[in-house]
């Protein structure tokens, strides 16, 4: 049976959900990120990329290269509910559907061509996101995933295109190597340097070429020129999480421990989520007291995976359901409604310096360990001196947190 894979991909989505709160904001230039000379760009509109404009370049250069843009810092919780609302009407009209970010989704087709044909199925629920939400939104739709998500983007904006089975390998030669996904800037300028340019050239090149230029990465690469992805539609679930708890010894009412432990857990599961390339909309806070009875408290939030918008969430959850009268015996978080995304959601509360000090930690976390760097807020005097130090023997580096 052959496969029939459909990605669609919701158009500059933060900047059309900024549309649809305010009409007049409609085919003007807009950019959506830190409003001040040290933001971030988030997402940018197609107006604007003309000046040369990019989601992640710093908005002090995005305003210079165009001046006439509206600057909008961005409403994460705002774009969440879209994204909920778009996952709840795929939910309901495909068999498989799989959520690569808030505003990506996958969904495997394969067999209904024999009852609806699946180019009209496709289009049919295009048109009924459209109309339901009021968001543009693009297609692909060919033999597999890699294929699929290359023609979602030739025909952005706010269209969409099959690729007929058989026909992978003649759609992707024209395109300019830089389309295929896991082709960045470094790879691309390897790629250059030999003269590859495009995709027809390395359909022609021998796969041991590649792998001997780019190793394992070369390989893939290969294989995706070629039109070859055999990856599967990993089905979503809102169910998936990560949590981590802490029985005491001793039970406890000492306030600033418990929340310094806490901190503590919010930043290591944060971090694996970074690590995961995870985003969470969901977040619970469990306390079971000595004489054993136990409550939880959860809330929904905006799609995130940044410490500093989590950690005060999971204190006020604390706040709620801590009763000073007990004492404590365990005290454990947990993250769920997970979906596969990266950091971009958040650019808009964030400046470079800030973005730059979580991939500086992240790469410190990846080479000596998770509590080789934690905040200060996060420790207490004696833990410091307990902790396993992967540094030989000196103790783990500490971030007093200053609010910007």
């Amino acid at each position: 049976m052959n496969r029939n894979i459909l990605h669609m991909d919701l158009d500059t989505f933060f900047v059309s959900c900024e549309r649809l709160i305010d009409s007049r904001l409609q085919k003007r230039p807009l950019l959506v990120g830190g409003t001040g000379d040290r933001g971030v760009v988030a997402a940018c509109s197609y107006e604007t990329r003309g000046f040369g404009v990019h989601s992640g370049m710093s908005m002090k250069l995005a305003r210079r290269l165009c001046p006439e843009a509206v600057v909008i810092r961005g409403n994460s919780s705002i774009y969440t509910k879209y994204s909920h609302q778009v996952t709840d009407i795929i939910k309901e009209y495909v068999p498989v559907f799989e959520k690569s970010s808030v505003d990506e989704f996958y969904a495997d087709l394969s067999g209904m061509d024999k009852f609806f044909g699946t180019y009209k199925y496709a289009s049919e629920l295009r048109q009924r996101i459209i109309k339901e939400t009021g968001l543009p939104i693009s297609f692909g739709l060919s033999a597999n995933k890699i294929v699929s998500k290359v023609a979602t983007g030739e025909a952005k904006p706010n269209n969409q295109l099959c690729i007929d089975h058989g026909f992978e390998k003649s759609f992707l030669a024209p395109l300019s190597i830089r389309k295929i996904p896991s082709v960045g800037k470094k790879t691309y300028q390897v790629l250059r340097n030999l003269g590859v340019d495009k995709v027809r050239v390395v359909q022609k090149m021998p796969v041991e070429m590649m792998t001997s230029v780019l190793g394992v990465n070369g390989r893939t690469i290969w294989k995706r020129a070629n039109g070859v992805d055999n990856t599967p539609v990993i089905p979503f679930s809102d169910r998936k999480s990560i949590s981590t708890e802490r029985t005491f010894d001793r039970d406890t009412i000492d306030v600033i421990k418990l929340k310094g432990i806490l901190i503590a857990m919010t930043e290591n599961l944060a971090y694996q989520l970074r690590r995961g390339e995870k985003l969470t909309a969901c977040i619970a806070v469990k306390i079971r007291y000595s004489d054993f009875n136990t409550y939880s408290k959860q809330v929904r939030i905006p799609y995130t995976s940044a410490d500093h918008i989590l950690i005060p969430k999971i204190l006020e959850l604390f706040r709620v359901l801590y009763n000073r009268r007990l004492l404590v015996r365990l005290i454990g978080i947990r993250f769920s409604h997970l979906v596969p995304g990266n950091y971009q959601i958040n650019l808009f509360e964030d400046t470079e310096e800030a973005l730059n000090l979580y991939a500086a930690m992240d790469n410190i976390r990846e080479r000596f360990g998770d509590k080789s760097v934690l905040r200060a807020s996060g420790l207490g005097a004696k833990t410091i001196g307990r902790m396993h130090n992967p540094f030989n023997g000196q103790p783990p580096i500490v971030l007093a947190h200053r609010k910007q």
